[in-house]
Parts: structure tokens; C-alpha cells; sequence
């Protein structure tokens, strides 16, 4: 069947080139607040996806098919559900101060067949398990949030290594820790983001900016850069779709290209870009296998996997130490960029100050204000350190990933705060 639809796509569009993405996939989905199940869904969904490129010119189409849903295991629902009843205990253990814990399990399996008209076919299926706790603490009408999340691609053995209850207290006493924190200072100071804050800035600031569809836009800072130096030589920046069990790892990309480790920044200097086939073509490169897709019912797209920032040499404590007054970083939240100039803003959810290399008292409220490509070339300390953080990215549809990056030192960045 799928041979009939490339050959008839061909015909049909005049086409250069034609790919068929089919899909079967099975989900569940848990979410669990105020001590019950506010929505237990198991889903399912089954299609395929025809792309048909004639020049630049793209025609999409999709329909949705029936077929026997895939197993992910013989994990009872009843395992899950005693899970995130777990977490919820253990975030409530913690005191009256906690007023809202919302816990959420997910795990999804999918089978995927990829082929084109270049003779190109190749199946496989993927497997993803995702856990997540929030917490709210309140006092006197001020309300903290504490947020931790774990996941791989792996199934319900996920749970053999991750402790839920150590998560839900770890997010509760976050919340409660910023209940207690005086107001975050503000101005330009050194800042040390540690490793486990997560690489959210190396996603957002930097990671959109090198897909390759922001560069045939001409909207991406990096336009032109390649071979020139946009970081400090300290910085490599890598994504790899290919490291064991991360979260946003895979056998071959939602094209059928095959997952890869491409160096995209490398001690300072621009390497190249993250694309998918259609990008690739126009700028007559290769696809580096980041060909990306939520669904059979959308077109792949230029998305990260695993992006980090390579380790360093530099102790973390070392990295503390040389800091005389600035902020520490133990965890980012959420945050905006501007893929064409860099600017970004993100918020901290644990901060701390430092004064004379010590850890001091904490502080609530504030945000890094800043440029993607002026930070990177501004750090001057990379530890030895790297904690990966997973995620949802959405660009118009959504992909699953993971970003990390050692602790860092930016000597000098806005902080915007409250005192």
C-alpha cells in the first residue's frame, strides 16, 4: 500500500521527491490533584502522513487508519495510579504551608514506519515514560511553586531508578524554601548557573537559533555565522540523538534519517545547523537527522534531541568560590527568547546570593535578562559537571527533549529583581 501512495503522490504533484510517515501509537495519561484523579486517559491514534516537495513547494496531506493499538507492557493501571498517589503524600507530608500538589504520569509507545521515493524504508518502535510533581506552598497570601520532573526512553522500569516520593519533597521543599527567601536584588552582577538548573538557556537561547529552517528564513542570529566565532572558547555545544535512553533520543528521525551527534558549536566556532530533509536541500547540506513531528498529522520540521553544553574543566565549588557578590542559579524556570536577536528573559525558581564564594540566603523573584550570543561568548568558567533536565518543546506542535549543561559562570548579566 504505502509503494502505491509514493508512486501516486509522484504522479500526482509532479514531484521531486514524496515521503510517507505512518504511525500507531498508545498513551496514557495520568493527572492526579487534590488528592484525586482528575483525568485518567488512555489514548490512541493511527495514520499516516504524505508529503509531496516539488521545488519549494510543499503539499501535505494525512488520513487516519485502524489498526490493533501496540502494547507498551503488562504494567497494571493500578501501578501508576499507586505512583502518583505516592508523590502526592509524600509533597503533603511536608506541612499545612503545602496547598496544592498536582502529580502527573504519562507513558506513550509508538510504532512508526518512515518511507520515500528514493527507495528509503525503515520501521521501528519508540517508547517514552514521563513523571512530573508541582507544588504550591502559601503563607500570609504568598504563593511558591517547586517543580521537578524525570523521564527516558524507557518504560515503566524508568521507576527502578527514579524515586517518586524524593521528587515530590525535593518540589515541596523548593516551594517551601521560597516562602522564607527575601526579594531577589537587581542590576548587572555575576551569576553561576549550576548544572542542575537545566539547560533551558542553552535550549532557548541558543538551541532554536542553529535549526535550520530559522536560517533558510534568514530570522536566526546566526545566519551567515558558520565558521566564525560566536562563543567563548570554552563552550562546545552538542546535540546528540543517539546518547542510551534520553528522553529525546531515537533510532532515525520522523524522516527516517538515522539519529546522529552533531557538534554544533565547538570551542567557540559556529559549526553548522540542525535540519530536517526539505531544509537540508535548500541549503545544500546533508540532514543531520532532526527531522521532527508530534504526529503523523504534521510535517516534520528542524527540532533539537539531546542539546547540552560539553563539560568543562573547572570544579563547581571552584566556580563559587571566585564569585566576591552575584547570584546563584539552582534551578531556571520559564522563560522567552527572540530566535532574530538573541534577547532573552528567563525566571528563576531557586536562587541564592554570594558573597565571598559562599552560599548565602536564598532569594525569590527574580529573572536573567539578557543575549543568548553575548552570554555564550561571555562565560569565562565551564565546570566539570552536566545534569540533564527533560521537556516538552513546542514550535507550533510538540517534541519531546532533554538539555543540560555544566555550571557556569557569566561574569556579568542583568538581574532583575525586587529589592
Amino acid at each position: 500500500m504505502t509503494k502505491d501512495i509514493l508512486e501516486n503522490a509522484m504522479r500526482k504533484y509532479s514531484a521531486d521527491y514524496v515521503d510517507v510517515f505512518s504511525e500507531n501509537t498508545a498513551s496514557t495519561q495520568i493527572v492526579f490533584e487534590d488528592k484525586k484523579i482528575d483525568r485518567l486517559v488512555f489514548g490512541s491514534y493511527c495514520g499516516k502522513g504524505i508529503r509531496a516537495v516539488r521545488g519549494l513547494e510543499v503539499d501535505y496531506t494525512y488520513f487516519s487508519e485502524k489498526k490493533p493499538l501496540p502494547k507498551l507492557q503488562n504494567t497494571p493501571v493500578k501501578s501508576k495510579l499507586a505512583l502518583v498517589e505516592k508523590a502526592d503524600r509524600a509533597a503533603r507530608a511536608l506541612g499545612p504551608l503545602i496547598r496544592q500538589v498536582l502529580v502527573g504520569y504519562a507513558d506513550t509507545v509508538q510504532e512508526i514506519e518512515c518511507s520515500d521515493s528514493r527507495g528509503r524504508s525503515v520501521s521501528g518502535r519508540r517508547i517514552r515514560t514521563r513523571f512530573t510533581v508541582n507544588v504550591i506552598a502559601m503563607q500570609d497570601g504568598k504563593l511558591q511553586t517547586g517543580y521537578e520532573t524525570a523521564g527516558a526512553s524507557t518504560g515503566f522500569e524508568l521507576f527502578d531508578k527514579v524515586n517518586v516520593e524524593k521528587m515530590a519533597v525535593k518540589a515541596g521543599e523548593r516551594a517551601l524554601l521560597m516562602l522564607k527567601a527575601r526579594n531577589a536584588p537587581s542590576g548587572t552582577m555575576p551569576v553561576v548557573i549550576m548544572s542542575e538548573a537545566g539547560g533551558t538557556l542553552i535550549h532557548e537561547a541558543c538551541g532554536h537559533g542553529l535549526e535550520a529552517d530559522f536560517i533558510v528564513k534568514k530570522t536566526s542570529i546566526y545566519d551567515g555565522h558558520v565558521g566564525k566565532k560566536v562563543a567563548s572558547d570554552l563552550i562546545t555545544v552538542i546535540d546528540d540523538a543517539t546518547i542510551p535512553g534520553a528522553y529525546g533520543s531515537f533510532d532515525f528521525d520522523d524522516e527516517g534519517t538515522p539519529s546522529q551527534k552533531k557538534v554544533l558549536i565547538e570551542n567557540g566556532i559556529l559549526k553548522g545547523f540542525m535540519s530536517d530533509i526539505y531544509n537540508s536541500k535548500i541549503l545544500n547540506m546533508k540532514s543531520s537527522g532532526n527531522g521532527r513531528r508530534e504526529d503523523f498529522q504534521q510535517k516534520p520540521q528542524p527540532r533539537m534531541t539531546n542539546t547540552y553544553i560539553e563539560r568543562g574543566s573547572s570544579d563547581p565549588g571552584e566556580i563559587i568560590d571566585s564569585v566576591r557578590r552575584g547570584i546563584l542559579v539552582k534551578k531556571l524556570g520559564g522563560g522567552q527568547v527572540n530566535v532574530t536577536s538573541g534577547d532573552f528573559v528567563f525566571d528563576v525558581q531557586e536562587g541564592y546570593i554570594i558573597e565571598n564564594g559562599k552560599i548565602k540566603e536564598p532569594v525569590r523573584g527574580a529573572t536573567l535578562i539578557g543575549n543568548g550570543p553575548k552570554i555564550l561568548s561571555d562565560i569565562d568558567m565551564v565546570g566539570n559537571d552536566l545534569h540533564f533536565m527533560i521537556g516538552t518543546c513546542g514550535k507550533g506542535d510538540h517534541a519531546p527533549v532533554s538539555d543540560a549543561m555544566p555550571t557556569i559562570r557569566i561574569p556579568e548579566i542583568v538581574v532583575g529583581g525586587r529589592q
